[in-house]
């Protein structure tokens, strides 16, 4: 449990405990056998949402600088 309560908890703020009761709510509401299908989608979710948080910055443009306009003389 140590493996999963040690990232969760910098992240989150949640220990031991908590997870648990965390993990037995998860249990009760979808069965076991469907919590290893939930799980793999939790984490292709975040791969994507990574990937295109990256590609957005990357994609974006160097921004130059522009010269600030001066009003006509009148």
């Amino acid at each position: 449990m140590n493996f999963i309560a040690a990232p969760l908890a910098g992240i989150f703020g949640l220990g031991g405990s908590e997870l648990v009761v965390i993990l037995v709510i998860l249990l009760v509401l979808f069965g076991g056998s469907k919590l290893p299908s939930l799980a793999k989608g939790l984490g292709q979710s975040i791969r994507e949402f990574k990937k295109a948080s990256r590609d957005d910055v990357e994609d974006e443009p160097a921004k130059t600088p522009v010269a600030p306009k001066t009003p006509p003389a009148a």
